[in-house]
């Protein structure tokens, strides 16, 4: 059962049926460029104050404004966000985001795209979590309790898009809004500490200072935000989206 959890009751979860587990095992308002502006949280959300699911948090990346260099910077933001460093161990260094260089093998075009957790409305990961570690909350933003994943990492082989990193040594310097831990499983939280005080995410905001509009993010449920009109306006991909598990994260142009 996929589990969605409200902040503003840490212990409870409500239980909804899956209508698919093909993928088990496998701001403010920030100005842009003329014509752009980014929309962050309607409103941030009071302290205390439970999360709805009147809200579903989305991100909307435009691969036709992304080269290497402007993923390298999503890559180095949600790095200095979190605390993120290179350990000298060859596959076990954090990696929330990671950038993703694409070809098409008939025509050549090419893209690069940033590739994060991509906060499921069916997360695989919260499936086969034993302890209820990996959860998503009711508005669509999937994280992990550190305090009771217990570093198994089935979430890990789960997760069709390989968005999960696991702590293999001591944390140094750990951020507070931060919370990781050695022995446990860690992976992009849409900086939920930014979102629920009418933030943005720091890839999006930092992308968007090199390529205005590279990087969208808003309330996909509300129609008057501008990742919503732009959804309704062009035609969108979601990875792997045969398996049914409605990411909350966008592309488009490729």
């Amino acid at each position: 059962m996929t589990k969605d959890r409200s902040s503003g009751d840490p212990s409870g979860i409500d239980r909804s049926r899956r209508h698919v587990l093909k993928a088990a095992t496998a701001i403010a308002a920030v100005t842009l460029a003329p014509g752009w502006q980014l929309i962050a949280a309607a409103e941030a959300k009071a302290p205390g104050e439970p999360v709805t699911d009147k809200n579903r948090w989305g991100i909307l990346v435009d691969t036709t404004k992304m080269d290497k260099a402007t993923c390298d910077v999503a890559v180095d933001a949600c790095n200095s966000e979190h605390g993120l460093t290179k350990s000298g161990h060859p596959g076990q260094d954090p990696q929330w985001i990671r950038r993703l260089d694409i070809r098409d093998p008939q025509t050549g075009a090419a893209h690069s795209l940033p590739m994060m957790c991509q906060h499921c409305q069916y997360p695989p990961c919260a499936d086969v979590c034993p302890t209820g570690a990996s959860f998503r909350r009711i508005d669509g933003i999937v994280l992990v309790d550190k305090h009771i994943c217990i570093g198994c990492r089935y979430c890990m082989l789960a997760c069709p898009y390989k968005a999960r990193s696991f702590a293999y040594r001591d944390i140094e310097d750990p951020k507070p809004h931060s919370p990781r831990g050695r022995g446990t499983v860690q992976s992009c939280t849409m900086c939920v500490h930014r979102v629920d005080v009418g933030g943005i995410p720091a890839c999006v905001e930092a992308c968007n200072d090199v390529a205005p509009g590279s990087m969208i993010f808003g309330d996909l449920k509300d129609p008057e935000s501008e990742i919503a009109k732009r959804v309704s306006e062009v035609v969108v991909k979601r990875v792997r989206a045969d398996l049914g598990t409605d990411p909350g994260v966008l592309y488009l142009g490729v």
